[in-house]
């Protein structure tokens, strides 16, 4: 396989792995994401701002949370998110801190 081919089935699978998170799994809380597979749509969001940033195009967290959410996240979070209990905060902060480093 070439590298474009290549390339263009990983970006089909991410946009696929999008569509299935923001339109058909809203129910899923970025909290259980993470503490289950060490991820969430916010670290997906972060890894394409950082991956614009290193390819030299200035964009901010909350654009990159934008274009990942298809709407500004405080407006996502309104409609989809809901309260965590303790339990699930406590596993939020370790898996966290595993994943990608400590809250600052």
């Amino acid at each position: 396989m070439d590298d474009q081919t290549r390339i263009e089935l990983e970006a089909a699978a991410f946009r696929t792995l999008r569509a299935h998170l923001m339109e058909k799994r809203t129910d899923v809380q970025n909290i259980d994401l993470m503490n289950l597979a060490g991820f969430c749509r916010n670290c997906l969001s972060r890894w394409y701002q950082e991956a614009a940033n290193a390819r030299g195009i200035d964009m901010s967290k909350a654009e990159a949370r934008e274009t990942f959410y298809g709407m500004p996240y405080d407006e996502w979070k309104a409609r989809y998110q809901i309260d965590a209990d303790a339990e699930k905060k406590a596993a939020f902060d370790a898996a966290f801190a595993e994943n990608v480093g400590e809250k600052g």
